[in-house]
């Protein structure tokens, strides 16, 4: 049995193992399964390995994206360089770190980017921000950080954020779980009032399809953008790692 799998906190908003499992159906590869893994503490993580040999590899989400690296044996350059792993590749019991949410959030957005995007305000500084940040400075877009402790260079307070920000930032993009299944009707404390039809709003979060956040963008007239493109491409990316 060829085993894979999703490692995290909370995983019941997760359609990962859906993903993959009817890929596998599709392919025909009828020795390959897909788990969620839920760990209460990264801690954890060399017991499932130790005690799961049939792994060949992990996808790696909130809140372990960051906290995963000193527990592998090796990591990818870019996955170093950003400072995140979100996929581990596992062969002949060692494990490597890589990152795939560049590329999946890079082929997401670019269909919809234009010139004014100049400058992107990211809510949140875990690993998917950092993720987020690479490949938005990669392309030349200016980037700012919202949080609520603010500790980092370009972040601020969201007590803070003001119209003037918000007008400045024409790409806005939620890289918290604020607002994600099952706490649908909660969002990050951005002043979505400021927003105009020259945004675009990208919500990482793709179960609701459509959250809070994204709604008001609506209503003010951004455009929108959800994670689901970005799972599916991200996916594709790790599924290439673990085979090749």
């Amino acid at each position: 049995m060829n085993r894979y799998g999703l490692i995290g906190e909370k995983l019941d908003h997760s359609f990962s193992a859906t993903y993959f499992n009817d890929r596998f159906s599709k392919e025909g590869l009828t020795d390959h399964v897909y788990d969620l893994f839920e760990l209460e503490s990264i801690d954890a993580f060399k017991e499932l390995i130790s005690s799961t040999p049939e792994l060949k590899g992990l996808n790696v989400t909130i809140p372990f994206k960051e906290q995963i690296i000193p527990f592998l044996d090796d990591v990818d350059d870019l996955a170093k360089h950003i400072g995140a792993v979100n996929t581990i590749k596992i062969e002949n019991g060692k494990t490597k770190g890589y990152n795939t949410d560049a590329y999946g959030f890079k082929a997401s957005i670019r269909p919809f980017l234009e010139n004014k995007h100049e400058r992107a305000l990211i809510l949140g500084t875990g690993g998917a921000a950092k993720a987020v940040a690479s490949v938005l400075s990669e392309i030349g877009i200016q980037v700012f950080f919202a949080s609520r402790n603010p500790v980092i260079q370009n972040a601020f307070a969201y007590k803070d954020l003001n119209e003037a920000i918000v007008n400045a930032c024409l790409m806005i993009v939620n890289c918290t779980p604020v607002g994600m299944h099952p706490n649908e009707d909660s969002s990050p404390a951005l002043p979505t009032s400021f927003l105009g039809k020259n945004h675009f709003v990208v919500d990482l979060i793709y179960n609701p399809e459509e959250t809070l956040l994204l709604r008001e963008a609506k209503k003010q007239g951004a455009m929108i953008l959800n994670g689901a493109d970005m799972l599916r491409f991200q996916a594709e990316e790790a599924w290439r790692i673990w085979q090749f």
